[in-house]
């Protein structure tokens, strides 16, 4: 199940990014594989992250992990901005024509 997830920091991308390089646990608990987190060029603090989440089950006990959002909070994201939305089926990834 791919889902994105798009929310503002306040300390830019590098916090974030050591957050999830130090959560390997966290992410093979929830099935999880992030397949792209960046910020826009304009903005370092405005998060986009693609995940793929092996399960419907693995993406709510995410969504609800106490541990985990107080270390995405203390990793400078805010919290209250992010908005995970479910992705079709129906994709395309690693297409180059």
């Amino acid at each position: 199940m791919i889902v994105k997830l798009e929310g503002k920091l306040e300390r830019g991308f590098a916090p974030w990014k050591a957050m999830l390089e130090g959560a390997s646990d966290k992410l093979k608990e929830h099935g999880m594989t992030v397949i792209y987190a960046g910020t826009s060029m304009a903005d370092d603090n405005s998060l986009t992250v693609i995940i793929d989440f092996a399960s419907q089950e693995g993406m709510m006990n995410f969504a609800n992990d106490e541990e985990a959002k107080a270390a995405r909070a203390e990793a400078g994201v805010l919290l209250d901005t992010i908005v995970m939305t479910p992705m079709t089926d129906s994709s395309v990834t690693n297409f180059s024509g």
